[in-house]
């Protein structure tokens, strides 16, 4: 079942690269007390989610926090060695907290996985963003097969 508004964000584990390697941390960590944006890409790395993707939350993160947003996270389903990487080529630090869910079990947890099996990329997530308060879902923002509109931080600015 597909998380939806209104729901709360599941208590799960996720990894974070840090300077000194991969650190734990959770979903509670992340949400609890905060509003926070939380955006999802299919992979690091790939076209649209360098090009474009992290690079408008980056832009943008200033302006997403004068709105009262206490935490920008990027979410992908990439081991948390690739997410530091890759967020360290793309400027994030201290602006984008990077979130590695490497099996997929948030992904799934909340119904937005995709099968791109057939494509020798595995199971990865769906391309969305969500703002929650506390942990609760006040606005999701699912991409259509292919699409960038709805997740690009200039649309989740203008649902603040």
């Amino acid at each position: 079942m597909t998380i939806k508004v209104g729901d709360q964000i599941p208590s799960m584990k996720l990894m974070m690269g840090t300077p000194d390697g991969p650190k734990e941390t959770s979903t509670d960590e992340v949400f609890k007390g905060k509003k926070v944006v939380l955006f999802a890409v299919p992979g690091a790395f790939t076209p649209t989610c360098s090009v474009k993707h992290l690079p408008s939350f980056v832009q943008n993160a200033d302006a997403l926090k004068a709105k009262g947003v206490d935490t920008i996270a990027c979410i992908a389903v990439n081991d948390a060695f690739v997410m530091a990487a890759w967020g360290k080529e793309q400027g994030t630090d201290g602006k984008i907290t990077m979130l590695a869910d490497g099996s997929a079990a948030f992904t799934k947890a909340i119904g937005l996985e995709l099968d791109l099996i057939g494509r020798g990329m595995g199971t990865r997530s769906q391309r969305y963003a969500l703002i929650a308060q506390d942990g609760k879902v006040t606005h999701l923002a699912v991409e259509a097969p292919g699409g960038f509109e709805v997740s690009k931080a200039e649309s989740i600015l203008a649902n603040l």
